[in-house]
């Protein structure tokens, strides 16, 4: 007898194929692995304005790689966009024939009781403490901690990213977990070509940063620690504005007379895989993490990688990189420091970071994990 192909939902990314955060970059990745094995694949993808402008001239995608797009209509306001879109997918989900709808980020969880009410199993990815983040006023992040919340009471399953989540929710909550790591492809290293020509980039001639331009990447500690830098290196920031604007404002304005610290805004495909594989050194200085994807790349294309203190990197790095205390520019500084005046450091933990990520965060494994929480708990 044949077996029945299980429908999945998927709900939280903004849309795919996207870079715009870790969330669509997992989601990305993950949907259409499990397309590729035996399951039915849907993701509720955000109308925002950009994408209804784009309707005028062509229909929008309803396929990626074999997953099922679906575009939800979303209110274009701060703090508003993920609620609506996130509300009007999960409401579609609930009355729609799939057997398990999977959750990603806090607040989106807000209704998850739904799609459980109507027989739905229910997964969530916790990708981080979300109404923790410094970016959220007083509203949201009490929304996002009502999606925590209902996420911890509803969902059949939960899957967190680091061992410092699973202790958590089982400290807080006295909610069990399941840790399922984020995941990254094998690549090949990039010359420097579009970078050089677009932003006068050369091989190994800057430090790197890549991510959201929040308050909780640290990205302040990070001037400050180069301003006080005695090296040649360029420092270069990637990333837009997650509803940030003024905070991106303020950091434009802390380097108005620093012309060796170049803003890319928001990068990907090419011109993010040469800035990876030329870079002299990454630096992820967080105040907090789920569990960064962009550490993983980093070490993917083999960087010398200096990050925070916090768990959720120094877990990911076990050895193959260098930290610094959370929060102290000054410590930042003196790290980097000894890593532009002595080279022959960089070279041996660029090997290190690379060994380390290839030989345990690969999709297929990541895959293959989620596969097996989801088959144990359709099975019941």
């Amino acid at each position: 007898m044949q077996k029945t192909t299980k429908r999945i939902a998927m709900i939280g990314h903004k849309y795919i194929p996207s870079r715009d955060g870790g969330v669509e970059v997992v989601v990305s990745n993950l949907a259409p692995h499990l397309q590729e094995s035996e399951y039915d694949v849907t993701c509720y993808n955000r109308t925002n304005k950009e994408f209804r402008q784009r309707r005028k001239d062509k229909p929008l995608p309803k396929e990626y790689r074999g997953v099922r797009l679906i575009w939800t209509p979303t209110v274009d306001r701060r703090g508003l966009a993920a609620i609506s879109s996130s509300i009007i997918a999960t409401i579609m989900a609930a009355f729609n024939r799939f057997d398990l709808v999977h959750f990603h980020a806090e607040g989106p969880c807000v209704l998850c009781w739904l799609p459980r009410l109507f027989g739905k199993k229910v997964v969530v990815t916790i990708h981080g403490l979300d109404h923790q983040r410094e970016k959220w006023g007083k509203l949201a992040s009490a929304y996002i901690l009502r999606g925590e919340k209902s996420a911890v009471c509803y969902a059949h399953k939960i899957i967190v990213l680091s061992e410092g989540m699973k202790t958590y929710f089982r400290e807080k909550y006295g909610r069990e977990t399941v840790l399922i790591p984020n995941g990254i492809d094998p690549v090949e290293n990039k010359t420097a070509d579009e970078i050089t020509k677009k932003f006068g980039l050369a091989f190994q001639e800057y430090i790197l940063f890549v991510g959201r331009l929040d308050p909780g990447k640290g990205i302040r500690y990070l001037l400050e620690a180069y301003q006080k830098l005695k090296t040649d290196k360029k420092l270069v920031i990637v990333g837009g504005s997650s509803d940030t604007d003024d905070y991106v404002k303020q950091l434009h304005e802390m380097t108005v007379d620093k012309p060796s610290v170049i803003f890319t805004g928001f990068q990907q495909g090419q011109i993010l895989e040469e800035l990876y594989s030329n870079a002299y050194l990454y630096v992820l200085p967080s105040d907090h993490e789920g569990m960064p994807l962009t550490l993983l790349e980093a070490m993917n294309y083999g960087c010398c990688c200096v990050t925070s203190d916090i768990a959720e990197c120094s877990d990911v790095l076990n050895g193959s990189g260098v930290t610094f205390p959370c929060g102290n520019s000054d410590a930042l500084r003196e790290v980097l420091q000894d890593l532009c005046d002595h080279p022959e450091k960089t070279e041996a933990l660029r090997s290190e970071a690379r060994k380390e990520v290839s030989s345990k965060y690969t999709w297929e494994e990541i895959t293959a994990q989620t596969h097996k929480l989801y088959s144990e708990l359709l099975a019941r």
